[in-house]
């Protein structure tokens, strides 16, 4: 049984922040859904083959040949700041956190 403790601390690994009511529906929901997959462990599924597509269709993709591309200079020139030769974009770690 899922407790408010455990969802309260994976949202947070997550960076998400819910008030208790959010907190206490999506505890009851995720109870729910974990007592629904343990019923389904249950089931005996002795010769049933894997379900791997529900759809039946050949793939549409093209076939993988290599195609002429731009240098990094000139996919370069179209970014606003860049730092020795690298795309340069805005910390999103903003927590005290160390980037790793």
């Amino acid at each position: 049984m899922l407790d408010k403790k455990l969802v309260r601390h994976v949202a947070q690994l997550a960076k998400l922040e819910f008030d208790d009511a959010t907190l206490e529906k999506f505890t009851s929901q995720l109870d729910e859904i974990i007592q629904m997959e343990n019923e389904l462990t249950k089931l005996d599924t002795t010769g049933v083959a894997p379900t791997t597509h529900i759809a039946r269709q050949e793939t549409a993709l093209r076939p993988d040949q290599p195609q002429p591309t731009q240098t990094r200079e000139q996919l370069l020139q179209n970014v606003p700041e860049q730092q020795a030769g690298y795309v340069k974009v805005p910390s999103i770690l903003d927590n005290g956190e160390d980037a790793q």
